[in-house]
């Protein structure tokens, strides 16, 4: 089962430990190595999604929305656990962009989208703040009959 993640990035610090456990929950059908997830790796939910997947026993695969999206994009905070993922991928694909943006991230959404069996969203469901959010990931998944699982747990809110 190959199972892709969007979600929002902005998680307050007390919903990380409910969507954690949330993630965990939504996975526990699909555990062991049989389980793909897909992840752009981005800061709060990819990052708990990509976590959760190797803890389920599942493999991790990552698709970057340009060359520079570790250097321009990754947090200076951030970047020990995003490398730690990345080194956890069996594959990374890189979108054909060279700095990352709007039509960056609407091709890696597109990319994740097409290669998976079903989308889990960390949504509160709210509409889309920009150009390849969560709220266009879920529109575009729906709109072409792929199954979504919103995951968004009691109390879980943005910052």
């Amino acid at each position: 089962m190959r199972i892709g993640i969007t979600g929002h990035c902005n998680l307050a610090a007390d919903s990380v430990a409910p969507v954690r456990r949330a993630l965990a929950e939504a996975l526990a059908p699909y555990a062991g190595a049989d389980l793909v997830g897909v992840s752009c790796l981005a800061r709060g939910a990819d990052q708990l999604f990509a976590e959760a997947v190797l803890a389920a026993g599942g493999g991790l695969e990552v698709v970057l929305p340009s060359a520079d999206y570790r250097e321009t994009r990754v947090r200076p905070d951030n970047r020990e656990m995003f490398d730690r993922l990345l080194v956890s991928a069996a594959c990374v694909r890189f979108m054909p962009h060279l700095k990352a943006g709007g039509q960056a991230y609407e091709d890696a959404n597109e990319a994740l989208l097409g290669g998976v069996d079903r989308l889990f969203a960390v949504w509160d469901g709210r509409p889309a703040r920009g150009k390849g959010g969560t709220a266009e990931a879920v529109g575009a998944a729906r709109g072409r009959g792929l199954p979504v699982d919103v995951v968004w747990p009691d109390g879980a809110r943005r910052k």
